[in-house]
């Protein structure tokens, strides 16, 4: 009797401190698909402290299936069930799968090329989020790591799965990425793999992880990794962005090339030297390059730069990177890389003002015309108006004289100031070794 009031009074009281200070129950809800076998999908409001075998026990009367034959998969992984959904890297709106998985022979269940390798920790219950360090840090950099601060220590836990994307909307900006898993031929979610990317070459390349897709029909063995914004809530399915994957975070606290201050992330290029810039450097020195043009072309990358202490083999091969400078300078970037590619392959540029598109014609022809642009003829050896007869010099001698005696007045302190940040630039005498 006396629990039964005190249970009681506890419920009144609960009451009323919810009336008079009532909380955001957004904030411990979370709104979360669920998809199902034939495209059925059903969003759910689930509490974070949810663990898998409650979320099981709610969508089983929904999929006519008993919950022992239910599996939730996420990210490649069929999560267990006293996993929490705090723990499973969810964000507003993201897609759980639940499926009835396929009963697989064991002898057909792996090809034998494409076993998983040995050594491969692999955890098929838990979320990549909690088995997968990052990618940027070697096998030997990854045991001393464990090893220095143990699993279960949050510092350790702070180094798992940090991966970097430029979300060109909404956000407009780098963040935080989730890494995410489907099959490569049917594009569906529920896939599990046969074991965790252990390296870059495993995420970007296809191929190069199996697995099986638990989708009806489809018995397809191959893993596609793709990338979400962890900042904003999911936009669907096939919401993805590319990674930044020369964007790490700085665990070894590495002095930034040309501020010298410690940041974090940073981008680190591909030299020998491993050269570590802050982004704010960085977008410093594309936006430099890219107002003198100076950006380098090269055939099977593009339109893009090497480490600012001039190593050698360092062009950054991925040019999404260079979003970073936003949308407006992006586009400008893709528009000086198609006049030099244009240029490369013997092209010419419309030199109407306003115009300058690229145009192709045979070596041998002077008359170009702007097909598909301003419609302007003109001469290719002297870009001027088409003429039948010779083409006419710019200007005359006295323009020539004039350029040879001006006199231009130099100051000292500005001239001094652009040789420091020219220094900045080009001097290589940081080894970071990142």
């Amino acid at each position: 009797m006396i629990k039964w009031l005190l249970s009681l009074i506890r419920s009144i009281l609960d009451r009323i401190v919810k009336f008079f200070w009532p909380t955001d129950s957004s904030e411990f809800t979370l709104p979360v698909y669920i998809k199902a076998a034939g495209g059925k999908t059903f969003l759910i409001q689930m509490s974070r402290d949810w663990d898998v075998a409650r979320i099981k026990k709610f969508i089983a009367p929904k999929l006519g299936l008993q919950v022992k034959d239910i599996s939730i998969i996420l990210a490649g992984k069929s999560l267990a069930d006293n996993l929490l959904l705090e723990e499973c890297d969810l964000g507003h709106n993201s897609i759980l799968n639940a499926v009835k998985l396929k009963v697989i022979k064991k002898d057909d269940a792996i090809p034998s090329n494409e076993k998983k390798s040995e050594g491969t920790p692999f955890h098929q219950d838990k979320p990549l989020c909690e088995t997968l360090l990052d990618l940027q840090l070697t096998e030997e950099e990854q045991k001393l790591l464990h090893k220095s601060l143990g699993c279960s220590s949050p510092e350790y836990k702070q180094k798992k799965a940090h991966f970097y994307v430029y979300c060109e909307s909404p956000c407009k900006s780098v963040q935080n990425g989730k890494l995410r898993v489907r099959c490569s031929l049917c594009k569906a979610g529920a896939f599990t793999v046969d074991r965790d990317p252990c390296c870059w070459d495993d995420v970007l390349r296809p191929e190069q992880v199996s697995g099986t897709c638990q989708m009806e029909g489809c018995d397809h063995s191959w893993a596609e990794f793709y990338f979400k914004c962890a900042h904003h809530p999911s936009q669907g399915e096939m919401d993805s962005t590319l990674p930044l994957y020369l964007v790490k975070s700085n665990f070894k606290q590495v002095q930034c090339l040309a501020c010298m201050d410690i940041s974090d992330p940073v981008l680190v290029f591909q030299c020998s030297s491993s050269h570590v810039i802050c982004l704010e450097c960085f977008q410093q020195y594309c936006m430099s390059r890219l107002n003198e043009r100076r950006f380098v072309f090269n055939p099977n990358i593009g339109y893009t730069l090497p480490c600012p202490a001039g190593c050698e083999n360092s062009l950054i091969d991925g040019t999404q990177h260079f979003k970073i400078l936003g949308g407006e300078q992006y586009q400008r970037l893709l528009h000086f890389g198609a006049e030099e590619y244009v240029m490369s392959v013997g092209g010419v540029l419309c030199p109407q003002p306003g115009c300058g598109m690229g145009l192709l014609a045979d070596p041998s022809c002077r008359r170009i015309q702007c097909t598909g642009g301003c419609e302007f003829v003109f001469c290719r050896d002297c870009l001027q108006g088409y003429h039948i007869d010779e083409c006419q010099p710019n200007g005359d001698g006295n323009f020539q004289s004039m350029l040879t005696t001006t006199e231009y007045v130099v100051d000292p302190r500005r001239a001094a100031q652009v040789t420091r940040i020219h220094a900045f630039l080009i001097a290589g005498l940081f080894l970071c070794k990142f």
